[in-house]
């Protein structure tokens, strides 16, 4: 009887090893294809969205169904000289829009409108590279800025221009780690 009972218990432990395990894979699973289908994560390696993020960021992205608007926070895919991976950057204007940079006013102009930044920290002053002081967005095309603009290489270098939104990874959603930084984006 008593064997009976240890062959009982020893096929109940692998019973529920079995559930555990099979619970842990089917997690995984749904895990994975969220975030290769749904969304993405991604880190920050630079300062040019400080302050609204920071480096080291790690980011949830929306990726699917998503078309940019302007005030998103986006991450690109772009290949360009001052960024080895995805690109994090704000959406100032979408296609067909009117971009105009008054250095010496510190503002950024859309189709007549002077943005409302609250988000900056600090003066914008003339970069150093050639830049994008006025600018028509093409249909299908984005112009991003950083939020640190003193520190920011994007749509107003002419390496980089404006961007076609198929470049476009999806849109910054949630700031995951660290810790102390956990919420919302933007």
């Amino acid at each position: 009887m008593s064997e009976d009972r240890r062959e009982q218990s020893a096929g109940g432990w692998r019973k529920e090893l079995y559930l555990w395990l099979g619970t842990a894979v089917a997690i995984l699973t749904v895990l994975t294809l969220l975030f290769v289908f749904v969304g993405r994560i991604i880190v920050v390696d630079n300062i040019s969205m400080l302050p609204t993020l920071e480096r080291g960021d790690l980011l949830l992205l929306q990726s699917v169904g998503y078309t940019p608007r302007q005030g998103d926070i986006v991450a690109l895919t772009k290949e360009f000289e001052y960024a080895d991976g995805p690109i994090v950057k704000r959406v100032i204007a979408t296609g067909g829009q009117h971009v105009e940079i008054d250095y010496a006013a510190g503002t950024v102009t859309v189709d007549g409108r002077i943005l409302d930044e609250h988000y900056l920290d600090g003066w914008m002053v003339t970069p150093h590279y050639e830049n994008l002081a006025s600018v028509d967005v093409p249909q299908g095309c984005i112009f991003v800025m950083g939020d640190n603009r003193n520190q920011s290489s994007d749509s107003r270098n002419v390496t980089l221009g404006t961007v076609d939104e198929r470049y476009v990874l999806g849109r910054v959603v949630w700031v995951l780690f660290p810790f102390r930084n956990f919420g919302p984006a933007g």
